[in-house]
């Protein structure tokens, strides 16, 4: 007798997402997830004693977009979503600062105070390419078939002379179409330092959309659960639970059960076996899906799989209990304004871009490419604890620094786990530059995620949080192959999920959405038995 209808591999927020839905539509769901908590990368611990770490990914942005809170009603098992704004600042060694509130015409005031020209600039940027923007969400919604591309990515541009010359902007790397857009190197910083935290290099051809995202974040805002990132996928376990699904932790998975050509449940390493009568959905690394496949992948499906580049890692984290909050140099606490409803600086509510200009992060990227840690990486850091007292003891915060670039092999052959506290060290310096106050004596413990530590405790291959690299070659149809976009697996009775289809990395849901459209569009049409 089979243990449910659906067996889901993995528990990271894509497999969570499509699990709830497939519990919420009247099927048994059981999920296995390796850990000792549900979440993967979306999760959050308490590493140092009373402060609350993300082990991944903090930021709530793009699942914004997507009607998946609401669809799950997710506020009925605990997620509370703390609306945040502004949502980037970013200081700079000359001494000027700009902020980016949702609100653009805010924004456009800050950037007037530092470059007129570049506010203009910067509003006539966000007009031009939010219509792009949205269609690039509306394909992200859905499966990446031609019609669907065509509908949001082609046909909602229209047809037009600015549309041919919108399509030559794209044909750039963001780097070169953002150093066209901006007079002074200031905005294209911070636009571009955001662009690179889905992976391509300004300078890589084709990386434009990354940048012409932008627009959205006036949209969207940024959004943060009360009590830690990891809020989102603990409310998805809760409501997969409710509907009589179940959820098992420290199950880590061995291999996948076949019968018949079929893939028909999963045995774990203490020997267990659960199967399902219906389907099973892998939400695990793509590469890790064919692992637990062993010899039942077909050849032809396993050498186009195998061929997706998962790359070299590019960044690391170092998650900082602390004793008080950067104090910029550019905008000095003591005479910051307060964010709306927030008893802290603005500054420290919003995600803090260290980046002075692009060339800065072309060198950076240029170590990495030597198979070397970046001598000055680009630094985003966030003190959620600004916003959400629930995150630290009273009077303390949390300081998470992510850094890039950072490969995952090095070249001169020397071992992460020797050189983490010389890397952190080294974030930190960077930080010390534009906060002076930030001294290694002000930290009381902290957590250093290296890229070998992401492999190690999260399963991201080679330290690469977006899984798979999100080249235009490894993104939409093509993802994680030609011929696997539709989350359906190489092998009948598996589906796939997760940041290594479409859409990819990042929090948005939209994977776990999308694969459940398929497989309950394969259920209702007894596709699926």
């Amino acid at each position: 007798m089979s243990d449910c209808d659906i067996l889901v591999i993995g528990a990271g927020h894509n497999a969570l997402v499509c699990a709830a839905y497939i519990a919420q539509a009247g099927y048994k769901v059981v999920v296995l997830e390796r850990r000792h908590k549900a979440g993967g990368a979306v999760v959050t611990e308490e590493i140092v004693p009373g402060y609350q770490f993300d082990l991944g990914g903090s930021a709530h942005i793009l699942i914004n977009h997507t009607p998946i809170v609401s669809d799950l009603k997710l506020a009925d098992f605990g997620l509370d979503y703390i609306n945040l704004d502004p949502l980037f600042f970013a200081p700079f060694p000359d001494g000027k600062h700009l902020t980016i509130w949702r609100d653009l015409d805010k924004t456009c005031e800050s950037i007037a105070a530092i470059s007129p020209r570049d506010a203009e600039n910067y509003r006539s940027f966000v007009n031009r390419w939010k219509p792009m923007a949205e269609g690039m969400v509306g394909s992200f919604l859905n499966a990446p078939t031609p019609l669907n591309l065509a509908r949001y990515l082609v046909f909602g541009q229209g047809f037009s002379t600015s549309g041919l010359e919108n399509l030559q902007e794209l044909m750039k790397g963001y780097g070169q179409l953002l150093r066209q857009s901006f007079a002074e190197p200031h905005v294209p910083a911070v636009i571009a330092w955001m662009a690179a935290q889905s992976g391509p290099p300004p300078t890589e051809l084709l990386s434009a959309p990354f940048a012409l995202w932008h627009p959205m974040y006036h949209v969207s805002g940024m959004k943060r659960p009360r009590g830690g990132s990891g809020m989102l996928t603990q409310a998805l376990q809760k409501m997969i639970e409710a509907h009589g699904g179940q959820v098992v932790v420290d199950a880590p998975v061995e291999r996948m059960l076949v019968e018949r050509g079929r893939v028909v449940g999963a045995l774990t390493s203490s020997g267990e076996s659960y199967t399902a009568r219906r389907a099973v959905v892998s939400g695990a690394h793509i590469f890790t899906t064919l692992k637990l496949l062993g010899d039942h992948a077909p050849a032809k499906a396993r050498a186009a799989i195998e061929k997706a580049r998962v790359g070299n890692g590019f960044g690391m984290m170092v998650r900082c209990a602390i004793d008080e909050l950067p104090d910029y140099s550019a905008k000095p606490t003591a005479s910051s304004d307060r964010a709306p409803g927030f008893d802290a600086a603005s500054q420290h509510i919003a995600m803090q871009f260290i980046c002075p200009d692009l060339d800065y992060l072309d060198r950076s990227y240029g170590d990495f490419l030597a198979g070397r840690p970046s001598a000055e990486p680009a630094v985003i850091a966030m003190t959620w604890s600004a916003a959400d007292r629930t995150l630290a003891p009273a009077g303390k915060h949390v300081l998470f620094l992510w850094g890039q670039y950072f490969p995952y092999e090095l070249a001169n052959g020397e071992h992460w786990d020797v050189i983490a506290e010389r890397e952190a060290e080294r974030i930190l310096a960077v930080l010390q530059r534009y906060a002076p106050n930030m001294t290694r004596d002000k930290i009381s413990g902290w957590l250093i995620e290296t890229p070998l530590y992401l492999e190690r405790e999260l399963g991201l291959h080679r330290g690469n949080v977006m899984h798979l690299e999100m080249s235009v070659d490894q993104m939409f149809s093509l993802r994680p192959a030609a011929g696997f976009s539709k989350y359906r697996g190489p092998v009948p009775g598996l589906y796939l999920t997760g940041a290594s289809t479409h859409p990819g990395g990042g929090i948005m849901g939209a994977a776990g959405r999308n694969a459940a459209a398929a497989l309950l569009h394969d259920l209702t049409r007894n596709r699926v038995w």
